[in-house]
């Protein structure tokens, strides 16, 4: 007999139940473990960034560098020269401008150098008190500001000051890091063309093309931006020099150099900053001064923004200023000083990239510029 009291039909066979519960928990298994892992590379990519970021900064420059020195050394290539003889060529030949010019203008910096920084805070003391008499205000004055004494210069004196040994540490470290930027400079360039087909043949034949056209990219607009802010600042720093010395400001040649410099290098507020210093040293010497310096800069902005930006990068990439300044601060969060110099160069290729092999469509008839009829 059998027996049809037990509804076999709804009952689950135990081995298919087993082996749905066994793939769930292999399942949440490696979940777990993969989100564990994610967690892991996080970390360790977050310490790696932290503890190399000098490094990488410096290897970054040193890419910046030969890049920028990438045409001429290709032009001693076209003519017969080795690539590691034309990059020593033009290392030697740099190396030797630079001396030349602390030879004729080094010590002259140095000590006007010496004599701005003891003549700064009197100097801002002075223009707070013409300001207060002038304007019938109430600033403090630098004195009040500061209050410097003999006992707190003194004390940060001995907190801040260096030994003989911590000198020359220090000095020792400048030249070590200064010889290894150089070493990682020839390299780069010397072996440029090398560097690239080593990374091409990492990839397929399909995607070697995009390599090669990302990386001619890469090179012209940074390249070419650091050369068009090269000259922009020479430019400004010699017509600076000039009109302070003209007028007989004090200090002039690190003033012209510190508004050169700033002024192209730090995007938006740069040319702001760098006006600043000259005019508040003109100004306390000479109150009219301080006007025509601020005069001059607001020209001459004018004349570069106008006549001397487009000719110079006319084949770089124009970045908006919001963008730039942006990627300064990002850059400075991420590598310090190194990351906000190297910034804009870095968003200037990404710009470019994202143009090249970016797709953009064509508006619709809402949004372009015929006005949309009302509703009725």
């Amino acid at each position: 007999m059998t027996d049809d009291s037990e509804p076999n039909a709804e009952r689950v066979p135990a081995p298919v139940a087993d082996e749905g519960m066994s793939t769930y928990r292999r399942w949440l298994r490696t979940a777990i473990i993969y989100v564990l892992l994610a967690v892991a590379g996080y970390q360790v990519l977050g310490w790696l960034l932290h503890n190399l970021r000098g490094f990488l900064g410096m290897l970054f420059l040193a890419w910046l560098f030969s890049v920028t020195i990438e045409p001429v050394v290709d032009w001693f290539e076209r003519r017969g020269w080795r690539r590691g003889a034309g990059t020593g060529l033009v290392l030697v030949s740099l190396l030797l401008f630079a001396i030349g010019f602390l030879a004729v203008f080094g010590a002259l910096l140095a000590e006007q150098l010496a004599q701005l920084l003891t003549a700064l805070p009197g100097a801002v003391t002075r223009l707070t008190e013409w300001a207060n008499r002038t304007f019938d205000t109430n600033f403090s004055t630098g004195e009040d500001l500061l209050k410097l004494t003999p006992d707190t210069i003194r004390e940060l004196a001995q907190r801040f000051t260096p030994g003989v040994l911590g000198v020359v540490s220090s000095l020792l470290g400048v030249v070590f890091q200064a010889m290894t930027l150089l070493l990682f400079v020839f390299y780069m360039s010397a072996q440029g063309p090398a560097l690239r087909r080593t990374i091409s043949s990492w990839f397929p034949a399909r995607q070697q093309q995009v390599i090669s056209t990302v990386w001619e990219i890469s090179v012209e607009k940074a390249g070419g931006y650091v050369v068009s802010r090269l000259i922009l600042a020479a430019v400004s720093t010699v017509g600076t020099g000039i009109f302070l010395m003209v007028i007989g400001v004090p200090y002039w040649l690190p003033l012209a150099i510190w508004t050169g410099v700033v002024s192209q290098f730090i995007p938006t507020l740069g040319t702001y900053l760098a006006i600043a210093l000259p005019a508040i040293i003109a100004a306390a010497a000479q109150p009219i001064d301080g006007v025509w310096v601020v005069a001059f800069g607001t020209a001459y902005q004018q004349v570069e923004n106008y006549l001397l930006h487009p000719r110079i990068t006319s084949k770089t990439v124009s970045i908006h200023p919001a963008v730039a300044f942006g990627s300064v601060i990002v850059g400075a969060s991420l590598f310090g000083a190194i990351g906000a110099l190297v910034s804009v160069p870095v968003v200037a290729v990404i710009q470019s990239l994202v143009e090249t092999y970016g797709r953009r469509y064509e508006l619709i008839h809402d949004l372009q510029t015929e006005p949309v009829p009302p509703a009725e």
